[in-house]
């Protein structure tokens, strides 16, 4: 186990180099991206999971928006102010401190400066990502004396906002486990979960997950009192909060190897005994 996990923690290490254009800002060296292209231009940069905002005037002086945290739950917000007096006194109260909002924000301001500008689309739209997966279990939450190991094989639709920092994304989950001669029991199950990435770097990602609400149709052979051989099937409908971790790696334009950690621990549901081992690694994609 510990062979594995570290492996794991290796691989994660692993990223590669994404082009971007070089800026010097006070003697600090950045790549930045830029989001919007007019009077006022919107750059910005992610470290660790950390988002940075840049506005670039007509004469080419780059500010940086800023946003500090006073304590555990203040913000001084000093990006509202700098953008007020970049665009004549426009209201910025209301304006969030998000890719999203402050490129919408700076889009509406060009189009108003500016008459030949064009307008970028600032609509929040909705991705996925198709996937595939196999790996090992021992089925921690389900009584499994020998804590045998058995194959998993599934696949899983994910749902993001394509237009934020793609922290938050919701799946849907289909799996089957397989029995073994140790362990007369497989499972089909259909889950429905929410995923937050922590670490969310382009090339990158570690989040954790939680199953919130899953459906299982188990089979299962015992042998009774008198010896001969009984199987019986059951369905049944939880909302188990199956929390898990995992992590995405980029290959390509649009595909991810994942690897992740799927059922650590539940708050409703019981460990029957079994130091959890449910290991899948897989592939998915954009679509």
């Amino acid at each position: 186990m510990k062979n594995i996990l570290l492996s794991m923690l290796l691989f994660l290490t692993f990223q590669f180099n994404h082009s971007q254009e070089n800026y010097t800002i006070n003697g600090e060296t950045l790549e930045l991206k830029t989001e919007v292209d007019g009077t006022l231009d919107l750059l910005w940069t992610s470290d660790d999971g950390n988002y940075r905002y840049f506005v670039k005037s007509e004469n080419g002086t780059i500010t940086e928006l800023k946003n500090t945290k006073e304590s555990k739950r203040n913000f001084l917000e000093e990006y509202k102010t700098t953008l007020s007096n970049l665009t004549n006194g426009t209201a910025t109260d209301k304006l969030k401190f998000t890719l999203y909002d402050l490129k919408a924000f700076i889009n509406t301001y060009n189009m108003s400066a500016d008459s030949t500008y064009t307008s970028v689309a600032t609509s929040r739209k909705v991705g996925f990502r198709l996937g595939v997966f196999g790996g090992l279990t021992n089925s921690p939450f389900v009584n499994n004396p020998e804590n045998t190991k058995v194959l998993l094989i599934g696949g899983e639709l994910e749902i993001f906002e394509a237009n934020s920092s793609q922290r938050h994304s919701g799946f849907i989950q289909g799996r089957h486990t397989f029995d073994d001669e140790d362990f007369n029991y497989s499972t089909n199950e259909a889950a429905l979960g929410y995923r937050y990435r922590i670490i969310n770097k382009p090339t990158f990602s570690i989040y954790g997950q939680v199953k919130l609400a899953t459906v299982n149709i188990a089979s299962s052979s015992f042998q009774d009192a008198s010896g001969k051989q009984e199987s019986q099937s059951e369905t049944s409908f939880d909302i188990p909060f199956i929390f898990g971790i995992g992590s995405d790696i980029k290959v390509g334009s649009s595909g991810y190897i994942t690897i992740t950690y799927g059922e650590l621990f539940a708050i409703f549901l019981d460990n029957q005994g079994n130091f959890s081992t449910d290991i899948a690694v897989g592939y998915k994609f954009n679509l």
